[in-house]
């Protein structure tokens, strides 16, 4: 191995400088994303903090993990001076506040580029800045509500079922926040010339369902929750009860992969009619019900997994950590006691370091998370005229 192949432990954003400004969810999870990868990231912070989210000791708020954090009040104008020295420095600013409240503090777009012209300026909300409910409250819910995904979630006869946060906040807008993010620095590297990011969690989960929209076009997406292939309508996508009141994940859509499962469950194919015959699929259910209720969850799994029969076990929290291949991958770390994902994805050379937990904002800790931006006598004339501790 060339010496320029040796693995490094910086990440691949080594060298990147965000600035986040203190907000809750989808913020936090991307400037996390960037931290994790190797950018250095400094977290500003409410001088008298107040409720943001789920409220919990610090040290398991993980999304807060692997960066520093000071703590200033931006109602004084000496404050967003500072903040606007931070972004002098930066590739890039994350902002998740309501359209205008960053220019009321004086940290909007406007000035914020004219201190440093090749500026990422990345502004996280709901709705976006424009549009008639740019200006209200939100949370994933609500935007999935209105992009079509939520109706088509659930199952047949039921209410829309409320999926985890995850593929509003943080798919539809946690990671095109980062995306975005780092095209406009890759950009700004040619051009000289920084811009605003507006990304809002409607148009990135809208974007998400690209596929679901060209099918309902096609007329192969059929309306009505739990009536598709992929939503729990089709025998071949489901998940089914076991024995022990434990479910198993049952997805094998393409014909040689139900077959090898049919042929793990000894079930004759005849017998189940035309895999894709929608006609067929409730009567079909009902045998694969019936087949996996005759074993406890982990006996499926270790008749099934290690097969191309697309079968897994549903695992908690809890679990999901100890299987085998998520232990081999090392999908899971430990951070300070607490039981998390580790950096993702991979880098053959890059490879990100461990993530550091949670810092609390403490005067050595300050004093470290500033040295990466100024200098040490700023940082003293910060501390002596109170705006940090």
């Amino acid at each position: 191995m060339s010496a320029s192949a040796v693995p490094s432990r910086q990440g691949p954003l080594a060298g990147i400088k965000v600035v986040e400004l203190a907000g809750i969810g989808p913020g936090p999870m991307c400037a996390m994303l960037l931290a994790d990868l190797g950018a250095t990231v400094i977290r500003i912070d409410r001088k008298h903090p107040v409720a943001l989210g789920i409220e919990r000791p610090l040290k398991f708020n993980t999304l807060l993990r692997n960066r520093g954090a000071i703590a200033l009040d931006l109602k004084d104008p000496r404050a967003v001076e500072a903040v606007l020295e931070l972004i002098e420095e930066a590739d890039a600013l994350i902002e998740g506040f309501r359209p205008g409240v960053t220019e009321r503090l004086g940290l909007g777009p406007d000035v914020c580029l004219a201190r440093n012209p090749r500026l990422a300026y990345g502004r996280l909300t709901g709705w976006g800045q424009q549009g008639p409910l740019a200006k209200w409250a939100g949370h994933d819910l609500n935007y999935l509500a209105l992009t079509g995904l939520l109706d088509a979630i659930g199952r047949e006869g039921q209410p829309p079922t409320i999926p985890l946060n995850v593929l509003g906040d943080y798919a539809g807008g946690s990671l095109y926040m980062a995306v975005g993010l780092l095209a406009a620095i890759l950009e700004a590297r040619q051009s000289g010339c920084g811009q605003v990011i507006d990304a809002a969690i409607v148009d990135g989960a809208a974007h998400l369902a690209t596929t679901f929209f060209g099918m309902v076009a096609a007329g192969i997406w059929m309306p009505g929750r739990g009536t598709n292939i992929s939503d729990s309508g089709s025998h071949f996508y489901d998940c089914y009860e076991c024995a022990d009141g434990r479910w198993i994940a049952v997805g094998p859509i393409e014909p040689k992969f139900f077959a090898a499962l049919l042929e793990k469950l000894d079930i004759d194919a005849a017998s189940l009619g035309p895999q894709m015959s929608r006609d067929h699929w409730k009567a079909a259910k009902v045998v694969l019900a019936a087949r996996f209720k005759t074993r406890e969850r982990d006996q499926w799994s270790a008749l099934l997994e290690a097969s191309d029969a697309c079968v897994t076990p549903v695992l908690g929290f809890h679990e999901a950590p100890e299987h085998p291949h998520m232990k081999a991958r090392g999908t899971f770390v430990e951070i300070d006691g607490i039981v998390q994902a580790g950096p993702a994805p991979r880098f053959s050379r890059t490879v990100p370091a461990m993530p550091t937990p949670p810092q609390a904002i403490t005067p050595g800790n300050t004093d470290r998370c500033l040295s990466a931006w100024l200098a040490p006598s700023r940082i003293a004339s910060l501390r002596e005229q109170g705006l940090i501790d």
